[in-house]
């Protein structure tokens, strides 16, 4: 019994980064639902509160990160700096752990995190990675650059991959690679080969085609686990403070008649777009409800003057925050539409309760994001041009145009396929089974 106790031990390494801390809780929620208890390893930076989670310990390492380079667009320098400075410090807390417990069943580790691989292999533990973005992330910033040339390009046969305009990606990934992004991208490839299992957040009706096309390729087990949210729905880790004075405004809009704005955590504008995103909202004549982080352009203090003269002109039709109730927003019978900067939590989310989107996707994986979108699920519009006309324009085809209701009737098509993948004999149920007798017999 001893034995058994110890051997359901399971460690997460959490990265505190707001898109990345709500996936890590989920699943540690659901894998202690089925008898595993959990040591979550995070970085001091965002340090989440234990007493929110009081079932689980928590122990942090020191990172030597500060709040300005979660804001800056060099996603690759910062992940190899959280790689870098974390390495020894992760070491010695798994080294002491191990100690205490003497024995591990698993270490779960974020994707952005891949230093941990090797440390797992020094000291014998299995390591399991966790995706937070979509497998076509991983598909292809980690598994096509492995390949030559010409099998890469005979791997985008598939209807859906050519849909996806994956060789656009790759060109534009290829023009001006940064030394970051290179030596990123292959640490975490040498992760993977040592990876005992590959869990993603995403629902597999969304990504067969990739799916199928990643497991060519990589013989590793990969579980396919989403939508965390919804199987550990009460969780709440938000890195700010929501707006909860939204939703009772939203109680006063006609159905299917807002347009919610939010462009994310981390993602910072300038000025102009800003302006021109403000101004689109307003000659819309499309009741919104728009996120407004005080960060969102690095502070400047004419971004109070400027909502202000919005609030004026709009009145009772738009609603500003500084942050809002996310999951809460997209599910509310007033919400018609949701423009988002495409982060792959905001697009599971939105699918789950068939809100169609417009697409303003930044950098990274949140390009991918959209061209799944606009592309292939074909539940959004992309945004290219910031111009207030041409925002305008975009809102009114998809909360008022036939162009709408199309694109509305495909979204709640997803949203009945995502209801469905939840049921308790579904997809994800299947898979969580499989990943915990995976932990279990590593």
């Amino acid at each position: 019994m001893e034995e058994q106790q110890k051997s359901s031990h399971v460690v997460l390494v959490m990265v505190t980064f707001q898109g990345h801390i709500n996936p890590a809780l989920q699943l540690a929620t659901i894998l202690h639902s089925k008898g595993f208890s959990i040591t979550v390893v995070h970085l001091e930076l965002n340090s989440p509160d234990p007493s929110n989670h009081p079932e689980f310990t928590f122990v942090s390492i020191p990172d030597k990160l500060t709040k300005s380079q979660l804001s800056d667009k060099d996603i690759p320098g910062l992940v190899r700096s959280v790689n870098k400075n974390c390495a020894a410090p992760l070491q010695q807390c798994l080294e002491k752990i191990l100690h205490s417990h003497h024995h591990i069943a698993a270490v779960i580790y974020d994707s952005f995190m891949f230093c941990a691989q090797p440390i797992l292999n020094d000291l014998g533990l299995p390591g399991v990675t966790l995706c937070t973005h979509s497998a076509l992330g991983l598909l292809l910033y980690h598994v096509f650059p492995q390949l030559n040339e010409k099998d890469y390009i005979s791997g985008l046969e598939s209807p859906e991959l050519q849909a996806l305009q994956l060789q656009r990606f790759h060109a534009l990934s290829s023009q001006n690679p940064t030394e970051a992004g290179m030596e990123v991208g292959a640490a975490f490839a040498n992760a993977l080969k040592s990876s005992s299992a590959i869990i993603v957040n995403s629902m597999e009706f969304l990504e067969l085609e990739v799916l199928s096309k990643i497991k060519q390729y990589l013989p590793t087990p990969i579980f396919i686990v989403g939508p965390l949210h919804k199987l550990a729905p009460t969780m709440c880790n938000s890195l700010f403070t929501e707006d909860n004075k939204c939703i009772s405004w939203l109680n006063k809009q006609a159905p299917k008649s807002v347009i919610y704005v939010s462009f994310g955590s981390i993602v910072n504008i300038d000025k102009q777009e800003l302006i021109e995103t403000a101004w689109g909202l307003s000659n819309s004549k499309q009741p919104f409800l728009w996120v407004v982080r005080p960060s969102m352009d690095r502070g400047s203090e004419w971004i109070e003057s400027l909502l202000n003269g919005l609030e004026e002109s709009v009145g009772e039709r738009g609603f500003i925050v500084k942050w809002a109730p996310q999951k809460e927003v997209l599910a509310h019978a007033a919400v018609g539409g949701f423009w988002s900067h495409c982060g792959w939590n905001s697009i599971i989310e939105s699918i789950c309760e068939g809100v169609p989107m417009i697409c303003r996707p930044f950098f990274g994986d949140q390009l991918l994001n959209a061209s799944y979108i606009c592309n292939v699920w074909k539940t959004g519009l992309e945004l290219q041009n910031m111009e207030r006309g041409n925002i305008e324009r975009t809102i009114k085809r998809l909360m008022v145009d036939m162009e709408g209701n199309y694109i509305r009737k495909r979204a709640m098509d997803l949203k009945e396929k995502a209801a469905f993948y939840l049921m308790e004999d579904g997809s994800t149920s299947c898979s969580f089974n499989g990943l915990a007798k995976h932990i279990s017999s590593v």
